[in-house]
């Protein structure tokens, strides 16, 4: 059962998504929709440059919404074209939104583990290659949530389907007093995203 933070941050999120936004989101929802009618594991890989802000966003919103609207069996997972870390930024304001975040190694890359429902194993986060183990590398769908990795990697290997939804970088705030609600808005978009999604396809 989700957190009631969380459920209730879900139930607060916008529904009226711009009809640009539902052209690039929709054919996702088919696809989860085709697989799950198969009777298939839905395996989708978020991808950025850096794997450290938007693709976690990705990933750790479609694995909610996907228990939320009882979608399953769903894997969610997040890989950058290079590695650095999952951005402190991006994890506050997942905790905001209710995540609960367990740091459980340090360094420059530390892994966290996201927690965001009772019974269920939490999401690890951490910035890896998007082909590096724990991901699948076959029998996956590619998204890729920034403009710099759709364009610098048009081939992803293992992918069997790959779909743009690409978001601006809440980067361009680090540092600034607008960096919290640019991070918080950049969240809430994509986890209404993820919920349109995945409510297609109940």
């Amino acid at each position: 059962m989700l957190f009631p933070k969380i459920a209730d941050y879900l139930s607060a999120l916008p529904t009226d998504i711009p009809t640009d936004r539902r052209a690039l989101l929709d054919p996702l929802a088919e696809y989860i929709s085709r697989k799950r009618a198969a009777g298939e594991v839905v395996r989708l890989i978020f991808i950025c440059t850096h794997n450290s802000r938007r693709s976690h966003f990705g990933q750790v919103w479609a694995q909610v919404a996907a228990l939320y609207f009882g979608i399953g069996p769903v894997e969610c997972y997040s890989g950058g074209m290079e590695t650095t870390a999952c951005n402190p930024r991006t994890v506050a304001a997942l905790e905001r939104a209710g995540i609960r975040v367990k740091q459980i190694t340090t360094g420059e890359n530390p892994v966290l583990l996201l927690q965001y429902a009772d019974g269920v194993n939490p999401l690890a986060a951490f910035s890896k290659v998007y082909n590096q183990a724990p991901n699948p590398t076959q029998g996956f769908a590619a998204v890729m949530t920034c403009s710099q990795a759709e364009e610098n990697c048009p081939y992803v290997a293992g992918a069997e389907k790959r779909f743009s939804i690409t978001y601006d970088d809440p980067k361009i705030a680090d540092g600034t007093p607008e960096e919290e609600a640019v991070y918080d808005a950049r969240c809430r978009q994509v986890a209404a995203e993820m919920a349109y999604v995945f409510g297609k396809c109940v």
